[in-house]
């Protein structure tokens, strides 16, 4: 019988070793899983933290009772996987029952991401945090509980509770203003918290337009979430317990620190077993995902993907890529080879009663270091028909190419609900097909009043971009 051994158990994994075992039920598949939770939506922590998901089991997708039962994997939670010895072709993991060797006919490694540790002093004291796992949430909104707790208990007549929990601290901090600190600068705003947010660079959002970034921080504010723009925090005060955020150029006392800036591939397993690693630091692969070495895989945040724009490898760890890839390598192995495409950095975002999305390239450096002579397109139209009794404005920003008028990424904003993240899928569509701007402002997209304009603001940005190339 021949096997498949999969070392992660989050999208790309249990994706691959779902899609494998369907395709080819023969097949022997073995997941590795460090631990206790699999299959599950971490883009959703926020909204766990908020209040708006009461448990923490429903943002898992397959149980592992029901992998093993139902779908006949073998997962093992609580194992590390510790060695690969691609010579041999097996891995070795560590668990409860001690060490186990497992030989392999392909491997597919999925070891996701870690969150990035800056370069702050006190990194290490109580109160501060990450939110990059489900242990990450589960830790954070206990500690935030026993805390509301312990102040409402000290200060009865502090006021009514907060929207969604039972009472409410004072001052945290959230380090980061990328998609985790902009949503979890909502789920502790709306819960009564004063939020203060710290972004090193000129904008929140970095990778989103100007536009964008300055209306979801214009928002924030309206919100009464402090942003300090362009303050690089270099300490974290307390003595055990973080008690204040500190930057360069002032002191703002917290009770409570949340760190979210970025993270960075976990590659040590594979690079210790001779696994190449591409230029942005994750797993090269192949259109396959099969790495240098025959017969491995990898996939999902630990990976590169190639973009859609730049044909160039690229490093974007979210989740619908995972998922992609991983049942991609799952039907390779079955024995349909199959590539999951490419990606288009296509990524969303929500703060408060704003939406914001954004795909391909937008940076005019990273534009011309791929060979393209980029212009930007700002414009601000109607979400729907102006006589229709509600709306809103979308604004639109659209990169293309000088020469050849090529669509290079855009980036879109509004109120939630009034279409920013769902329009942007045609603008994903135009990328993936190397569109112009001047065939895009012909799309054929739908419209009726209640939903858009006559000229969607995509065709309205599109045209005028157009015009002035």
């Amino acid at each position: 019988m021949s096997s498949f051994v999969v070392v992660g158990g989050d999208a790309a994994g249990m994706s691959a070793a779902s899609k494998a075992k369907r395709d080819d039920p023969t097949l022997d598949v073995v997941v590795f899983e460090m631990g206790e939770w699999v299959s599950y939506g971490a883009c959703g922590l926020p909204y766990y933290i908020k209040g708006e998901i009461q448990d923490l089991q429903d943002l898992v997708s397959v149980t592992p009772e029901e992998f093993r039962e139902e779908r006949d994997i073998d997962l093992r939670t609580g194992h590390e996987v510790v060695d690969i010895d691609t010579d041999a072709g097996e891995v070795t993991a560590v668990g409860d029952d001690g060490e186990v060797v497992q030989p392999y006919d392909h491997l597919l490694v999925s070891t996701g991401a870690a969150a990035v540790e800056p370069p702050i002093e006190g990194l290490d004291r109580e109160g501060v945090y990450t939110l990059g796992s489900m242990t990450d949430g589960k830790e954070l909104r206990e500690y935030v509980a026993r805390t509301r707790a312990e102040e409402q208990l000290h200060q009865p007549d502090s006021g009514p509770a907060c929207q969604f929990l039972e009472s409410c601290v004072g001052p945290v901090g959230i380090v980061g203003g990328g998609y985790i600190g902009v949503e979890m600068a909502e789920a502790l705003a709306a819960n009564g918290f004063e939020v203060h947010l710290f972004q090193r660079g000129q904008h929140i959002l970095d990778g989103f337009s100007e536009a964008t970034s300055e209306r979801v921080s214009s928002h924030l504010d309206d919100r009464d979430v402090a942003v300090y723009l362009e303050s690089e925090v270099v300490r974290l005060d307390g003595d055990g317990v973080v008690t204040a955020v500190e930057t360069a150029d002032e002191r703002v006392p917290v009770e409570m620190v949340l760190v979210g800036t970025g993270v960075r591939p976990r590659t040590d397993l594979a690079e210790s077993a001779g696994i190449e690693l591409g230029e942005t630091g994750a797993i090269a692969t192949d259109a396959y995902r099969e790495t240098n070495v025959p017969d491995v895989y990898a996939a999902g945040d630990c990976a590169e993907a190639t973009h859609v724009v730049t044909g160039e490898p690229t490093y974007v760890p979210l989740a619908l890529t995972a998922n992609r890839h991983g049942r991609a390598v799952g039907q390779t192995v079955a024995g349909t080879p199959s590539k999951g495409g490419g990606v288009a950095g296509t990524a969303a975002v929500k703060a408060f009663d704003v939406e914001a999305a954004r795909t391909g390239l937008l940076d005019h450096e990273t534009a011309r270091k791929a060979g393209f002579d980029p212009v930007t397109q700002d414009i601000v139209a109607k979400s729907r028909a102006g006589y229709y009794p509600e709306g809103g404005e979308v604004h639109v920003t659209l990169v293309a190419d000088r020469e050849t008028g090529r669509l290079l990424g855009g980036s879109l904003v509004s109120e939630y609900g009034e279409g920013a993240v769902h329009r942007s899928h045609a603008l994903v569509g135009a990328l993936t097909e190397s569109v112009t701007v001047h065939e895009l402002a012909n799309y054929d997209l739908a419209y009726a009043p209640p939903f858009n304009t006559t000229w969607d603001p995509i065709l309205t940005a599109a045209k005028v971009l157009g015009g002035n190339l």
